[in-house]
């Protein structure tokens, strides 16, 4: 599920690669008329911190009744969250949440041992044109927190931390950075922000974390003397004093990162482990389907189909 492009011509050279340690350029793919770009994983880095899957998805409009229904699916091992800047999303899960996932939002779940979600647009969205714009990601668990118990947390985005001052404007999705922290209960050590620069703002990057990056959502950025467009994640090295200057039209960026995890994780489908065993051990709670006493259960309100196990 990763993906590993020939050599980009973004890739720095000489003494910048002390600076950046990679560009990831995201593979596309389009959904029947929907396009996902997916940064990581990615052949050059699985992960940045904890992060171990970051999906764009659109900017795309769907026109009078079409719409996105992701049927119900399990997960283990990770944490999901789908940060909105456009469109709607209703998530319903098997611990009984029914939530509407709107712009600037944020909706962690915690998957541990195992849970079920589904993600659609509903009948009254598809009464008329909408657009979709946002980003998904999954966040690895250490392995002393792959098997906790399955929790969903909801954070307004009126509730999220809010920094101001220089040209610049961030919005704390995830953990703490500059002194501040999102009211989201986290197992392990990360950061995620949405950051508004004014056209040649200087942004420096927390110095408290060991992994971190920056992809590019809006705008331009630069950096030690390179320009990188929309949909360019920057990875830097771990210890580096960093910083980015926006643009001359200003930019629109997302930074992440946080404590690395002792090792690699194993990926199939919608599992993420530390080990294979555990792999195998959902996939087949998932195909013998004991909804009412094995280890996955469907949403209630969302059970009258799921996606089955992958062949």
């Amino acid at each position: 599920m990763s993906w590993n492009p020939l050599l980009d011509i973004h890739t720095p050279i000489g003494d910048q690669v002390d600076q950046i340690e990679t560009v990831i350029v995201p593979r596309a793919r389009d959904l029947g008329g929907f396009e996902v770009r997916r940064a990581l994983p990615h052949g050059r880095r699985q992960m940045v911190g904890p992060f171990i899957f970051f999906d764009q998805m659109g900017p795309a409009e769907f026109l009078t009744g079409q719409g996105i229904d992701v049927r119900p699916h399990p997960h283990i091992g990770l944490g999901t969250v789908t940060y909105l800047y456009k469109g709607r999303l209703h998530h319903r899960d098997s611990l009984g949440t029914d939530q509407w996932i709107e712009p600037g939002a944020v909706n962690w779940m915690k998957a541990g041992y195992g849970i079920t979600h589904s993600e659609r647009t509903d009948e009254e969205m598809r009464e008329k044109p909408f657009n979709m714009f946002g980003i998904q990601t999954w966040l690895a668990l250490p392995e002393g927190h792959e098997d906790d118990a399955p929790l969903f947390h909801h954070t307004p985005k009126a509730d999220l931390p809010i920094l101001e001052g220089e040209g610049k404007e961030m919005r704390l999705i995830l953990g703490h950075a500059y002194g501040v922290e999102a009211p989201v209960p986290m197992p392990f050590d990360v950061f995620y922000g949405d950051v508004k620069m004014q056209a040649g703002a200087q942004l420096p990057l927390p110095d408290d974390h060991e992994d971190r990056a920056v992809y590019v959502i809006e705008g331009e950025v630069s950096q030690a003397g390179q320009t990188y467009e929309p949909g360019r994640m920057l990875v830097f090295r771990p210890g580096d004093s960093i910083s980015i200057t926006a643009g001359g039209q200003g930019a629109r960026v997302l930074i992440l990162g946080g404590e690395i995890l002792n090792g690699p994780r194993h990926i199939w489908w919608n599992f993420v482990a530390s080990s294979k065993e555990r792999i195998e051990a959902a996939k087949e709670a998932w195909r013998a389907g004991d909804w009412a006493h094995g280890r996955f259960q469907l949403p209630p309100g969302d059970d009258g189909e799921f996606i089955p196990l992958p062949d």
